[in-house]
């Protein structure tokens, strides 16, 4: 019959491949020697020690008993080494003592990556739109943590996981899901980190209903409307013109120009003219595009020239000359 079945802490402890572990036991020195202590691997004497220690061949090395106390160091670990160790103790009076602990094995980390698929492309509608985050790793690993922005993501809203943990799913895609993503891999002796920054530029679906920009509380996408552009209609010769085209829109409008009907092959809201002459007069067309709602909108501005002085004020005078020298 045993007792001391507490002779050895609560396990189960752990190493690393090619570490070392010490089951350390709960005794203290006795005034007289144990008369024996012996440890048991899965059945198998690993060391038995009387007046002489008989060790194991395949532990010679590897192993070192504290003879005053039963503790004893294991080193240059194994994955095989995970199993149940039994330590029995025959003090110089009194029953044996025996105890018993697990000892599990871990190899290390050897890869993480993180990585997202598919891209997003924009513009992407919010009720389509959806992207994966996956966290590939090697080695031991014991479990799987998220973190956002230096805090731990958990299940809710668009956010879900596969049943490994090893994907993270966002669907729908908005603005407050971008930011810098983690993926913490670990084992009791060892953890690590890949990260990835999901960036999420666009967020914009078509209106249920027709809002204005105002009134647009859910930021889908409208328009464009109010298209205007800003310039002059009319300016001297030789001086330099700017057009600007505007539009109220959600997501934001793309603007090309025309001249007389004719491509420009300008596509944004600025519009320049070096120096305006008699071939740059004529009619500019602004057309403004949201690429999530598929409007456009036109406006047309007409660019005249105009005299530095009044117009014919020349000629009048001339006129006016010829008609005074005719009644003298």
């Amino acid at each position: 019959m045993c007792v001391g079945e507490g002779i050895l802490p609560t396990g189960p402890l752990s190493g690393a491949v090619a570490g070392t572990v010490k089951f350390t036991t709960t005794l203290r020195p006795p005034e007289k020697p144990f008369l024996s202590v012996s440890w048991r691997f899965n059945g198998v004497n690993i060391i038995s020690s009387t007046s002489i220690n008989i060790t194991d061949p395949g532990y010679a090395g590897r192993i070192s008993l504290d003879r005053a106390t039963g503790s004893l160091e294991l080193r240059n670990l194994a994955l095989e080494d995970s199993v149940e160790y039994t330590i029995t103790i025959t003090p110089d009076a009194g029953l044996p003592k025996q105890g018993r602990t697990n000892l599990t094995v871990y190899g290390g980390l050897v890869f993480i990556h993180l990585y997202r698929a598919p891209n997003l492309v924009c513009p992407i509608r919010v009720h389509e739109s959806s992207t994966n985050l996956t966290c590939e790793a090697s080695g031991s690993i014991s479990s799987r943590e998220w973190i956002k922005d230096g805090q731990p993501l958990n299940p809710s809203g668009g956010v879900s996981f596969s049943l490994d943990n090893k994907t993270a799913s966002i669907q729908p895609v908005h603005i407050s899901d971008r930011g810098t993503y983690q993926c913490r891999v670990s084992n009791p002796v060892s953890t690590m980190t890949a990260t990835h920054n999901l960036t999420v530029s666009c967020e914009y679906s078509p209106c249920i209903h027709s809002v204005s920009i105002k009134e647009n509380m859910n930021n889908c996408a409208v328009g464009p409307y109010n298209l205007l552009i800003s310039g002059p209609s009319a300016a001297p010769q030789g001086h330099s013109i700017m057009l600007q085209c505007t539009a109220d829109s959600v997501s934001p409008a793309h603007f090309s120009w025309m001249f007389n009907g004719n491509e420009t092959h300008v596509y944004n809201s600025l519009y320049i003219i070096e120096r305006l002459g008699a071939e740059n007069t004529g009619n500019y067309t602004c057309t403004a595009k949201n690429a999530v709602t598929m409007m456009e909108s036109s406006t047309v501005l007409d660019l005249r020239a105009s005299c530095i002085a009044p117009c014919g004020s020349s000629s009048g005078l001339v006129i006016y000359a010829l008609t005074l020298k005719g009644l003298i």
